[in-house]
């Protein structure tokens, strides 16, 4: 048992403006080397945390301390790591999932927030924020005629600071775009990376599947649109460098998916890939136990490591150590390598969320396109 828990105890037995004297003076969940302790003050007859570490079991029981309503839990977190949770709290046999009103810290995702701790040695990285020194590319709304799928398509299209029309750019196409800006940070991160000289100036076109868990399932229609509804409509309307070496697709969970099938029944038109926690499900014997929507991924995973052709010539890959994915992750690496594609792969302490992908966009873009600055430096 840590000191703190101890303090807290101490605190309980003097008294609730004990207690309060102590929330004040520490911040909790508190972190201690590999300790984190967390702290709920509240009416519950049950306290658990929840979270989405693989190999853990996902309902940790906080402690009652006596018969007050202070409740504590410490649990082992390595080094450098993100975990996001929430606190499930129950009275008379009721539920509810809560953010810890303890906690100033907050990761956003398509369903809501949650809470989030930084083991030791973690800190958001700066060139996600927005830099006051760094000039502000744009963002622009507009829509991409689908012959593949009939209709329109949304799409947002980012231009860098100083764009020209006489230049021409790179292109990322990246899928769960709008995500990837409202919970990845991804406008300040290539406004910051490309005023840092880190990446080239850019454009980035981002896409937003109406029914992805269908399209991004290793879809041929979808990889169809991107190669002849969107690329030539971008083409057209911007100034693009027209050689594959300079076109990367861009995806996380299934829009990884999206991203290397698209490349596999396309060889060479995308020269480069981000994956990052892709859903590359496969079996090696029996049935696998992701349920029918992974019915197509699957099908797909086991096509491509056994015909994987060359999909692009460089790949950058990134997974969660706390991902149920890592396997197939890592399982993944060696067979690109063996295509002869440049492949890079980075594993971090953290999960299946936005912002871990959040984290690896500076490595993985600098390593598809390298700026002025890695290429005077490295």
């Amino acid at each position: 048992m840590s000191n703190l828990i101890h303090e807290v105890e101490q605190a309980v037995a003097q008294g609730r403006r004990a207690v309060e004297s102590l929330i004040a003076r520490s911040s909790f969940p508190h972190v201690q080397g590999r300790n984190v302790t967390f702290l709920f003050c509240g009416d519950a007859q049950e306290v658990t945390l929840h979270h989405w570490i693989h190999g853990l079991p996902g309902q940790l029981p906080f402690r009652r301390i006596g018969k007050s309503d202070c409740w504590v839990l410490q649990i082992d977190l390595p080094p450098c790591s993100r975990m996001e949770y929430k606190l499930g709290v129950a009275m008379y046999g009721r539920g509810t999932l809560i953010r810890d009103p303890l906690n100033q810290h907050a990761a956003r995702d398509p369903f809501g927030a949650n809470s989030v701790v930084y083991g030791e040695g973690y800190h958001p990285p700066d060139w996600t924020v927005e830099d006051p020194d760094a000039r502000c590319g744009t963002v622009e709304d507009r829509h991409v005629d689908s012959k593949v799928f009939g209709g329109w398509r949304e799409i947002k299209i980012y231009r860098p600071a100083r764009f020209r029309e006489t230049r021409r750019y790179p292109m990322l196409i990246v899928h769960d775009g709008f995500d990837y800006l409202g919970f990845a940070c991804l406008q300040a991160v290539l406004d910051n990376l490309i005023h840092r000289m880190e990446i080239p100036p850019l454009i980035a076109v981002m896409t937003q599947s109406p029914d992805r868990m269908n399209e991004y399932a290793a879809d041929p229609r979808h990889a169809d649109f991107l190669v002849q509804d969107l690329l030539p409509a971008m083409e057209a309307l911007l100034p693009l460098v027209r050689q594959p070496s300079a076109r990367a697709l861009v995806g996380a969970s299934f829009g990884a998916v999206a991203s290397l099938s698209t490349a596999w029944r396309h060889p060479g038109v995308f020269g480069r890939l981000l994956l990052q926690s892709g859903s590359f499900v496969f079996t090696e014997i029996g049935e696998h136990d992701r349920g029918p929507v992974f019915d197509p991924v699957v099908k797909f995973v086991n096509e491509f490591r056994r015909k994987p052709g060359r999909p692009s010539d460089t790949v950058f890959v990134s997974c969660g150590v706390y991902e149920s994915l890592i396997y197939y992750n890592r399982s993944l690496v060696p067979l690109l390598q063996e295509t002869g594609m440049t492949v890079k792969f980075r594993e971090a302490n953290d999960g299946h969320n936005w912002e871990n992908w959040r984290d690896r966009l500076r490595e993985g873009l600098s390593f598809l396109f390298p700026g002025p600055l890695w290429l005077v430096y490295e």
